[in-house]
């Protein structure tokens, strides 16, 4: 017998003694298992695997990273700490750039790596640690990219501020603007600062993330809105003051 029927013998005698032999069922830990979360929550997982494993070795703590969705209005809650681990996320309301939003209508129009600007920049950040500045506590940025690798000299940080509390929120139906910063109210802060200093990874693009895992741009929300909440996301109730004086409203 040659070498080929040899194989062929064997490999017949095989699938005969697997098709009469009683398979054992998968343990029930190593069965398929549905995702956890919703279909937003399994989207920002996917984002943040991806956006690890382009940062590398710059991320040293890999658990929990943070996505800041621009693409979204202020008024809604577009910042979320993934923690990859638990497969668990928890959403805030953030602060963009004065300088990406001239109109203070609520949507971050562009972004700039430019020093004074105090527009807010694309792309991937690492933070570093703690600080006392003019917010208090604030948490020093180091950009990744080319299009945010100006964050440490134009001081760009995660910081609380009195515009970015949900007080404000409420009288204003929009986050004030920073200079470019992350900025978030106090308890909001408290949350960041524990769980995402210390060589983490935060991530900032305009993702237009819905409840549903979409991804729409503004006019596709604005179209989808219904009427409060389409007044609430076109309408624009700044005055003056707050259009000119950035970090005041």
């Amino acid at each position: 017998m040659n070498r080929r029927d040899l194989l062929k013998s064997s490999l017949t005698a095989g699938l005969a003694l697997a098709g009469s032999a009683v398979v054992p069922a998968l343990p029930a830990k190593l069965a398929a298992q549905p995702r956890k979360g919703t279909p937003r929550d399994r989207a920002l997982f996917d984002v943040a695997r991806t956006q690890l494993d382009r940062a590398g070795a710059d991320i040293w703590r890999r658990d929990i990273v943070g996505i800041c969705d621009y693409g979204v209005h202020s008024a809604r809650q577009r910042f979320y700490l993934i923690n990859l681990g638990l497969e668990e996320v928890q959403a805030f309301h953030v602060s963009h750039g004065a300088g990406s939003d001239h109109n203070h209508d609520g949507w971050l129009e562009k972004y700039s790596n430019v020093e004074g600007s105090n527009a807010t920049s694309r792309g991937a950040y690492v933070t570093w640690e703690w600080y006392q500045g003019k917010y208090g506590t604030s948490v020093r940025l180091g950009g990744l990219d080319e299009t945010n690798d100006a964050a440490l000299r134009r001081y760009i940080v995660i910081h609380r501020a009195a515009y970015a509390e949900p007080s404000h929120l409420q009288r204003w139906g929009k986050m004030g603007r920073s200079n470019g910063c992350f900025a978030f109210g106090s308890q909001d802060f408290r949350e960041i600062l524990l769980n995402l200093s210390g060589g983490r990874l935060l991530y900032a693009d305009s993702l237009g993330l819905q409840d549903n895992g979409a991804m729409l741009t503004r006019e596709e929300q604005l179209a989808l809105a219904d009427g409060d909440n389409r007044q609430m996301l076109s309408a624009d109730h700044s005055a003056e003051a707050q259009r000119r004086i950035p970090g005041a409203f």
